[in-house]
């Protein structure tokens, strides 16, 4: 049952969102992992988002919920299956973080360019104060909230509070999205029509950070390489 109706979704994909739907595509392979477990598959398909960010929950989520819709599973329980997923693959990426850790973070920033240890430091005490609102509404920001689990473990954030606020967060960003694709129905895919653009705000702002930590960072260090005694060759007198 969850196969025929999972793949009327697919069906229901116009010309212009064929892409995934395609054998092979995130859609397909969300029809697939559903198709062989039922929700527990959509809550690992979720579990690997979490780990792999091009594969968007934007997708696997209203899939979810038209599939729900259709009777082949439960709405409570696609919700409880993809937040168990969320959390699993929240806590996957904090056990990375954690074996890194925060001593052999600052070796690795003391061999990057434009970095040092002091950037750690800082990132660290950001942390300490931001920590917990970074975790629970980096849940529902895309492509942050599979990221954030990282410094978290770096930091061995308290591991009760951070399983409690990425639950509670994924509750949150899951539930409106398999909603949205049990009350669309057919139209499912009609939701990556928000998040897309939605996304690709998250991905201009974060690249417009970066870019001018680097241009800001670059000009620090010449300021201070210009003012440095080699730079005005400076000697002993003679």
């Amino acid at each position: 049952m969850i196969a025929s109706t999972a793949q009327q979704a697919l069906h229901a994909l116009p010309t212009s969102a064929a892409d995934p739907g395609q054998p092979g595509g995130i859609a397909g392979f969300t029809v697939d992992m559903m198709e062989a477990l039922g929700a527990p598959g959509a809550g690992l398909a979720v579990a690997l988002e979490n780990l792999f960010p091009p594969i968007p929950s934007e997708v696997i989520l209203p899939l979810a919920g038209f599939t729900a819709a259709q009777g082949s599973m439960s709405l409570v329980g696609a919700i409880v299956w993809t937040t168990i997923g969320s959390v699993v693959g929240a806590l996957t990426l904090y056990w990375i973080g954690a074996l890194v850790g925060v001593e052999r973070l600052r070796l690795i920033a003391e061999r990057m360019p434009l970095l040092d240890a002091a950037d750690v430091d800082k990132s660290v005490g950001w942390f300490d104060r931001h920590g917990e609102k970074a975790v629970f509404f980096g849940r529902m920001v895309p492509l942050v909230r599979s990221f954030v689990s990282i410094p978290a473990g770096v930091q061995r954030m308290n591991l009760l509070r951070f399983t409690l606020l990425t639950g509670l967060g994924s509750l949150i960003w899951n539930s409106v999205f398999i909603v949205a694709g049990y009350q669309l129905g057919r139209r499912w895919y009609l939701v990556e029509n928000v998040t897309g653009p939605m996304q690709k705000v998250v991905v201009v702002v974060l690249a417009s950070l970066i870019i001018w930590w680097v241009v800001r960072r670059v000009r620090a260090r010449r300021a201070r390489d210009a003012q440095s005694p080699e730079a005005h060759g400076s000697r002993e007198p003679e």
